[in-house]
């Protein structure tokens, strides 16, 4: 949809400067089409969580995922989180205080004890320390191919990805530790927030 909608721009603007003589997309309407979107749920994660992977780059990439999980921060700002970026708020406990990469917009996260004790974890890790990170920092594509090693090792039979983190965190984790879901949508940096249909039916009952 994204592509389709910077091309017709052009095209628009090729017929405007007259540099063609008709404009295709003249009577071409795209539409969306709702998809469902896929998290997984408090089980799976839980497969995730309590894996003892052999492995450690398998492990490194196991407590990236789950704490964006558990935070609903993406893998992007997530590489340029650093410890200045912890703060005690108003409660008294942990958060994250930083910005979206993508547009910007301030983002204020609680963490949760999941969350809180994968940072103690790699609090002392050296290449934390070399990089001035806040946990490790592994190439996206590294990612994703080690996520599906990780997958098949715990029987989840999603295709999980590092964006599905973002989900799970508003349809499973923040759900059920009673986030208002105005709160989960700031987190996030969206304007609007859906609910996957299969987890607004659970929303309103908790």
């Amino acid at each position: 949809m994204k592509h389709i909608q910077r091309l017709k721009k052009m095209i628009s603007l090729a017929y405007r400067m007259e540099w063609i003589d008709k404009n295709p997309f003249l009577k071409f309407q795209s539409t969306l089409e709702a998809r469902e979107r896929e998290f997984l749920s408090s089980e799976d994660l839980r497969k995730i969580e309590d894996k003892d992977l052999e492995l450690e780059r398998l492990e490194r990439v196991r407590d990236l995922f789950v704490f964006s999980c558990y935070t609903g921060i993406s893998y992007g700002d997530l590489n340029l989180l650093k410890p200045e970026n912890l703060t005690i708020g108003i409660n008294g406990k942990l958060w994250i205080v930083t910005r979206r990469m993508k547009n910007g917009n301030s983002v204020k996260v609680p963490l949760l004890r999941k969350a809180v004790s994968i940072i103690e974890k790699y609090k002392n890790d050296i290449s934390c320390q070399v990089n001035d990170s806040l946990l490790p920092v592994i190439s996206n594509q590294k990612v994703n191919q080690y996520l599906k090693e990780i997958a098949i090792a715990c029987e989840v039979k999603k295709h999980v990805t590092f964006h599905l983190a973002r989900h799970t965190f508003a349809a499973t984790v923040a759900l059920f530790n009673g986030m208002p879901i105005e709160t989960v949508s700031k987190i996030l940096g969206h304007k609007n927030f859906l609910l996957p249909r299969s987890m607004q039916r659970l929303w309103r009952e908790n």
